[in-house]
C-alpha cells in the first residue's frame, strides 16, 4: 500500500513538474539573405539611412501566435545608402568609429524577445533586451506577422549605449551639428 502511494505520489509531483516546464513551440529560422534591417538617423539638418546585415535570427511561434524570437546584426557590415563616394566611406567610416558603433570591437548587436502580447490579429507588442556595444537594455516596439513575413519598427536612444557623439543632452553649443539621440530600425523579415 505504502508503495502504491509513494508511486502515486512520485507520478503527481513529477507529472506536475514536467506539465509547467514552458514549451519552445515551433522555431523558425529567418532567411538573413532575404531579410532586411534599414536604419535612419537624424540631425539638424537632415537625416542618413542605411542598411545593416542580418547575421542570424529565430521566430518562436505557438500556433500561428508569436511567442519569442531572437537575432544578431553583423554591425561591421553597416553602410549608408543616401550617400556616394566620399561623403559615403567617411559617413560610414565614423559610425564604425569609437564614436559611434565601434564595429572592430562590437561586431554584432543582438536582440532577445522577453515579452511578447498579442494586440490583435497579426499584431504584437514585443519587449526585448538589446544589446549594441556589449550594453544590454530593454526595448518595446511593434510586430507585424503575416503568413512568412514579419515587420517592426524599432526606435532606439543611442546614448543608452554609451553613444553620445554629437548629442544635444550631453554637449552644449553644438548648434546645427547636433544629432538627435533617436534612431530608426525598420526590420523586414522572412522565414
Amino acid at each position: 500500500m505504502k508503495k502504491g502511494v509513494l508511486s502515486l505520489a512520485l507520478a503527481m509531483v513529477f507529472g506536475v513538474a514536467m506539465a509547467t516546464e514552458p514549451t519552445v513551440g515551433d522555431k523558425k529560422e529567418v532567411k538573413t539573405e532575404s531579410s532586411t534591417i534599414t536604419w535612419k538617423a537624424y540631425k539638424v539638418t537632415g537625416s542618413h539611412y542605411g542598411t545593416v546585415n542580418l547575421k542570424s535570427g529565430s521566430l518562436i511561434f505557438d500556433g500561428d501566435k508569436l511567442t519569442g524570437g531572437e537575432f544578431e546584426a553583423d554591425m561591421t557590415s553597416l553602410v549608408a545608402l543616401d550617400l556616394e563616394g566620399e561623403s559615403k566611406g567617411k559617413l560610414e567610416g565614423h559610425l564604425k568609429s569609437e564614436d559611434f558603433f565601434s564595429t572592430e570591437k562590437h561586431t554584432s548587436s543582438k536582440l532577445v524577445f522577453t515579452k511578447v502580447k498579442s494586440t490583435g490579429k497579426n499584431a504584437y507588442e514585443v519587449t526585448g533586451d538589446l544589446t549594441i556595444k556589449g550594453i544590454t537594455k530593454p526595448v518595446t516596439f511593434d510586430v507585424s506577422v503575416y503568413g512568412s513575413k514579419a515587420t517592426a519598427s524599432v526606435k532606439v536612444d543611442r546614448t543608452a549605449y554609451d553613444i553620445k557623439y554629437g548629442s544635444g543632452s550631453f554637449f552644449e553649443n553644438l548648434g546645427d551639428k547636433t544629432i538627435y539621440d533617436e534612431f530608426d530600425l525598420v526590420v523586414d523579415l522572412e522565414f
